[in-house]
């Protein structure tokens, strides 16, 4: 990451530019589409011995009653916390639905129903993200979604990862199907002898399962929102230690290696400050080699002013912002454009990936100017009502016959005279 002092604005659409996403695997997740829709779970068999190096006698596995007691205690209380975080914030987004009289006898209202089956995709491979999981689960089961169908890959010797199904038994999820990928999202959205086809599909992934969840909206399926690789980024003043930036600049950058991490600065001493702490946490890195090349498509901005600072930030529309500042709290009136905002020194991004409450699955590529994160209201859908009275509907009566006469549409208007005749008899 090489700083750039003050950009000008005419060369903020370069700066602002993500790294580009392939279009080639398209035709690669529709034959995967094709095989699943003519050979059902033998394809899905096929596949997962393709990719996965594992033969499966079942798809779908029960979750062991005690998986949960035997995961190591620390864990548990991990799990435990952070779930119950994560239920405490959710459960608070549902409101009562509020009746509103538009007019005298003209009562509307409007409730939430759940989504009748909704699919769960939880990415496994070398890091199974069990905090993906209880994302997922737990809004879908705080809206009251009924049917839940849980994928996620198998690990290396055909079983499910043993924090997956803990986390399953803590949130009483009965059964996991062990398929990953595009061939688990093709599996959600046609329907399989092992798999039920979903309304909805909500989960992060790969390049392949975000295309295969592209193709599965083109069926008819609802997703949660086409997520690509993840990102953050950090505006800072100086007032704060440049350690903690880095780390977190770290953090999203060991995601994988098309990640992108942007650092913007109204000090530029302390800009070259996390720049050096960059490269010293770097060094002892596990994940080292991913977090570099991610680093190579990263930039780092020093602005001549927050204004300027902040105008970038609501420009790139980030998917994680962290305002390094003992002052952000006065920031926050002028961010208009994030997927979720960690606010001063002491709220790591790390926080909000595991356990503080807020959904970490989050609207990435500059898709938070128009969307939100996962949410309770990614698993219900909204149902308007509205009943009038006699009263209601003479006072509404005159308005709706003009309007249906305006546009020519007798039968609108007779659907209401029919009824004050009616009335007036």
């Amino acid at each position: 990451m090489e700083l750039q002092y003050l950009p000008s604005p005419d060369d903020w659409a370069r700066l602002l530019a993500r790294p580009s996403a392939s279009q080639v695997l398209a035709p690669a997740v529709a034959k995967i589409f094709t095989n699943v829709a003519a050979d059902g779970d033998a394809a899905l068999r096929t596949f997962t011995e393709r990719f996965d190096g594992v033969a499966l006698d079942a798809l779908t596995v029960p979750v062991a009653p005690d998986a949960f007691e035997a995961l190591a205690p620390e864990l548990q209380d991990a799990l435990r916390t952070a779930a119950g975080n994560i239920r405490t914030f959710h459960a608070a987004q549902f409101r009562e639905a509020v009746r509103v009289e538009t007019l005298p006898g003209v009562t509307c209202w409007r409730e939430a129903r759940p989504i009748e089956k909704v699919g769960l995709y939880v990415p496994g491979g070398s890091a199974p993200l069990v905090s993906s999981l209880l994302m997922l689960a737990i809004p879908a089961q705080v809206a009251g979604c009924p049917n839940l169908v849980v994928c996620t890959p198998p690990d290396p010797d055909g079983k499910l990862n043993a924090t997956i199904a803990g986390a399953c038994a803590l949130l009483g999820i009965p059964e996991v199907v062990l398929v990953g990928g595009a061939q688990a999202i093709a599996a959600l959205a046609i329907g399989t002898e092992s798999v039920p086809r979903v309304d909805l599909i909500a989960g992060p992934g790969n390049a392949y399962v975000t295309e295969a969840k592209r193709q599965a909206q083109q069926r008819g399926i609802a997703i949660d929102m086409l997520a690509g690789p993840s990102e953050v980024l950090v505006v800072g003043d100086g007032s704060t230690p440049a350690s903690f930036a880095a780390a977190d600049l770290l953090s999203q950058a060991e995601h994988g290696e098309d990640s992108q991490v942007m650092l913007v600065s109204t000090d530029r001493r302390w800009a070259e400050a996390v720049l050096e702490q960059v490269q010293a946490q770097l060094a002892s890195l596990p994940r080292a080699q991913v977090a570099t090349a991610a680093l190579k498509q990263s930039r780092a901005l020093c602005c001549e002013d927050l204004d300027a600072a902040l105008a970038f930030s609501n420009a790139y529309a980030p998917e994680h912002l962290i305002l390094a500042s003992t002052e952000a709290g006065t920031w926050l009136p002028r961010i208009t454009q994030a997927g979720s905002v960690f606010v001063g020194p002491w709220s790591p991004e790390s926080a909000g990936d595991y356990a503080s409450g807020p959904n970490h699955t989050l609207p990435t590529g500059g898709t938070a100017r128009t969307s939100a994160g996962v949410s309770v209201d990614t698993f219900v859908k909204y149902t308007t009502f509205q009943e009038l009275s006699p009263e209601g509907l003479r006072n509404l009566a005159p308005t709706v016959e003009t309007l249906a006469r305006a546009e020519g549409l007798d039968a609108h208007k007779r659907a209401v005279s029919l009824r004050t005749q009616t009335l007036d008899a």
